[in-house]
């Protein structure tokens, strides 16, 4: 079997390759032209934000609503925690007995939980109101868009 020298192939021809895309010219299962790209969300390197203050008016009301959390949750769960060490640890202390039909302090703060606890909801709803609130609604309206044409109405769609 002798190895005849063969020619080389011709290098294949490849098709050119396709135009560049045309934001007019639609694929078959398009309905309509992508969108145009969006603008980068965050501002280039060494810039400043368009609001200056935001982040701190942020961080205010991040803060505000963190402690009134934190204070409504403690109060309430450490007055359980309390009606449960003081059971746990002072077994007659809560036995003794406080002059109410045979009721004794264990049972009459028992009876005093859910009291306690409607009264820290109440006191969060109201700090909340006058503190968290107030926050909230002004960086809601600050961060409105300013032309109202713009906007679409609510009204009229039937919904």
């Amino acid at each position: 079997m002798s190895h005849a020298y063969h020619e080389p192939h011709e290098p294949l021809e490849l098709p050119p390759p396709p135009p560049p895309f045309q934001r007019d010219y639609l694929l078959p299962w398009q309905s309509s032209p992508p969108p145009e790209p969006a603008a980068p969300r965050f501002p280039a390197a060494g810039t400043r934000a368009q609001t200056p203050g935001r982040h701190r008016d942020l961080r205010r009301l991040r803060t505000s609503y963190r402690v009134l959390r934190r204070v409504s949750t403690l109060a309430a769960l450490g007055y359980f925690t309390a009606f449960l060490a003081l059971s746990t640890y002072a077994p007659g202390l809560m036995g003794r007995d406080v002059g109410v039909g045979g009721l004794n302090l264990g049972l009459l703060l028992a009876l005093t939980q859910l009291p306690i606890a409607l009264l820290s909801l109440v006191l969060y709803e109201r700090t909340a109101r006058r503190t968290v609130d107030p926050l909230a609604a002004e960086l809601r309206r600050r961060s409105r868009p300013t032309d109202t044409a713009v906007r679409p109405s609510s009204r009229g769609t039937g919904r």
